[in-house]
């Protein structure tokens, strides 16, 4: 069987060639051109010199450029396999737990009812959880590639926190839950209302998820912070996140120490998806925490004049 080599070996090899079949001409003809420009008593000499030692210049900017094409491709193609790697993984885990429950049922390993009820509902569970995994994955792919349709009307802010927080009851219907509001009253901004409530409500049930059940604080406001521009923060006392961790935060499937030693579940697309639905809107978002200090997580936007 014939093997192939991935693409950054072949982009690594790319950049070797660029490297032989433009640096070594060039250092040769540079050679040749000092050497005209230094001798050459004519006209002709000088000239041919001049041209020669700019078709070199010419030559290490091409060379330049093509180097940073060919480190960008593959960054990108080393992006691409890591993501690949990780979804498969994200993937492979439900998939593992619904092939065991299938045998189970198969082999008719149970012969309590209530055994085979559970592993139904445990069945059940998994296929929601693979379900909403590639449908996350799905919108934020569509998202980056700006292939996602967003509606463009005004939006009054107040409407999203009110559909962010009915998101969120519903999300956290069986635990205790409230979060302390705050609003500047008849902010409004243009864009999408269900995408920028679904995006305010997973922030929420992120704060939710990871902040101590026995002290957990929640707090949602949103000001205006000049004539042109509007914030909505999102703020909780959980254990905070780590310097190092916050650049990469918003990345797919990343997900903070916090995160990973909390007993909840997450893929680490959630907030990919609220960067992804903020960048669509023209804004930005960003996170302030230090550890043991709790998070906050800040959007800005475009404010829309009455």
């Amino acid at each position: 069987m014939r093997f192939r080599a991935p693409a950054t070996i072949f982009l690594r090899r790319a950049q070797i060639i660029l490297m032989l079949a433009t640096l070594l001409p060039t250092v040769l003809m540079t050679s040749v051109g000092i050497i005209l420009l230094a001798l050459g008593s004519g006209s002709v000499a000088i000239v041919a010199g001049v041209l020669v030692l700019a078709f070199c210049t010419s030559s290490v900017t091409g060379y330049i450029l093509g180097s940073i094409f060919v480190s960008r491709g593959s960054s990108l193609a080393r992006v691409q396999n890591d993501f690949l790697s990780t979804v498969s993984h994200e993937l492979r885990t439900p998939l593992t737990s619904i092939r065991m429950f299938m045998e189970t049922l198969r082999d008719e390993r149970l012969t309590d009812p209530d055994e085979k009820r559970q592993c139904f509902d445990l069945l059940q569970q998994e296929a929601e959880r693979l379900e909403g995994l590639v449908e996350r994955l799905l919108k934020l792919s569509q998202i980056e590639a700006g292939a996602h349709a967003f509606e463009s009307k005004p939006v009054v802010i107040d409407d999203v926190v009110s559909d962010a927080l009915s998101i969120f009851d519903v999300a956290t219907l069986h635990e205790s839950a409230s979060v302390n509001v705050n609003l500047e009253a008849g902010l409004q901004v243009t864009g999408d209302r269900a995408a920028l409530s679904e995006a305010l409500a997973n922030l929420l049930v992120n704060a939710h998820k990871y902040t101590d059940e026995d002290d957990r604080i929640i707090a949602l406001c949103t000001r205006a912070t000049g004539k042109d521009r509007i914030e909505i923060r999102v703020s909780d006392n959980g254990p905070g996140i780590p310097k190092h961790e916050q650049r990469h935060i918003f990345d797919k499937f990343e997900r903070g120490s916090a995160a990973v030693s909390s007993p909840s579940r997450g893929s680490g697309l959630g907030l990919a998806i609220v960067r992804g639905v903020v960048r669509a809107h023209r804004g930005s978002i960003e996170v302030k925490s230090s550890p043991g200090r709790g998070a906050e997580m800040v959007i800005t936007m475009k404010r829309l004049r009455d």
